[in-house]
């Protein structure tokens, strides 16, 4: 656990001891970096948010319903594309080929990989993310759990202290800016905490808590594990108790990175399963318990 304010640590502890703890997997964590890759691609001239994906996938332009999914709607999940956890199998050859070939049913798929790839025309999207994002964290030795064609998977893979994980919370509170070097522009970087209409819940990557202080409060990855039928993202937030401008990277497991701009903290939570509770947590490290 680490809690940093106003850029200093103010309480840190590691259960297996050590001054900064060790590496750990940060599962769909690593969908938020990717998120920040995006939008310089944005920055860039790559392409725009509400292009539609079929421009780049042309696979996809002759389905009635693929045709029409924006690049905002594949970052915020709500394309329709089956969710397909398979793709984290080691063992697959193409994960891009597997994920433009998924079915459309309501639920979120993994198609920017191969998006990316085919926009930056011939360069590794590897190289485009450490140029524009993990060196200038000075984030490296990352696993990009690559396929055998060498496809990174975004969804999943990086392992990081709870130190190298607050970067990324430190570059929301500069408002896109980390350590004087301005990553992505603070007006685009916005555009990653504006929730959507079948998901206010979430932006493009991370989670938001807008919908705090009359909300039902709502353990987000216990519902992830709903049939998409049954999931109910409207009128829920992560916590009542905490600031309605909090954002969230949310991995399996409950490992956490916490970002409130308006108490310009940072809180990550790293660790095993077990019994978790996003919002008993947050009210006692924010002393809001009754």
């Amino acid at each position: 656990m680490l809690v940093m304010q106003n850029g200093r640590t103010i309480f840190e502890h590691y259960a297996n001891g050590g001054s900064a703890g060790g590496r750990w997997p940060i599962f769909s964590g690593t969908k938020s970096f990717w998120g920040i890759a995006a939008l310089a691609a944005v920055h860039d001239g790559l392409f725009r948010l509400d292009d539609l994906v079929s421009d780049t996938i042309t696979e996809w332009k002759s389905d009635p319903r693929k045709s029409r999914i924006t690049i905002r709607q594949l970052l915020s999940q709500t394309d329709g594309v089956e969710g397909a956890s398979r793709l984290q199998r080691a063992s697959i050859r193409d994960r891009n080929a597997m994920a433009i070939r998924l079915p459309t049913v309501a639920e979120p798929g993994a198609a920017f990989s191969e998006l990316l790839r085919r926009k930056l025309k011939g360069r590794s999207s590897i190289a485009y993310f450490e140029e524009h994002v993990s060196n200038r964290l000075g984030l490296h030795r990352l696993n990009y759990k690559k396929d055998s064609r060498g496809n990174p998977l975004p969804a999943t893979g990086f392992e990081l202290t709870a130190r190298e994980w607050a970067r990324l919370g430190e570059l929301v509170l500069g408002n896109g800016n980390y350590h004087g070097r301005q990553i992505v522009p603070a007006a685009l970087l916005r555009e990653a905490f504006a929730g959507s209409q079948p998901n206010p819940s979430y932006g493009l990557t991370f989670w938001l808590n807008q919908q705090a202080a009359t909300a039902r409060e709502a353990d987000m990855e216990r519902m992830l594990d709903l049939p998409w039928q049954s999931a109910q993202w409207t009128g829920v937030c992560i916590c009542n108790d905490a600031p309605a401008d909090m954002v969230v990277a949310l991995g399996s497991g409950y490992q956490r990175l916490f970002v409130i701009p308006s108490l310009k903290a940072i809180i990550v939570r790293q660790g095993s399963n077990a019994k978790f509770s996003d919002a008993h947590f947050l009210r006692l490290v924010l002393g809001r318990t009754q």
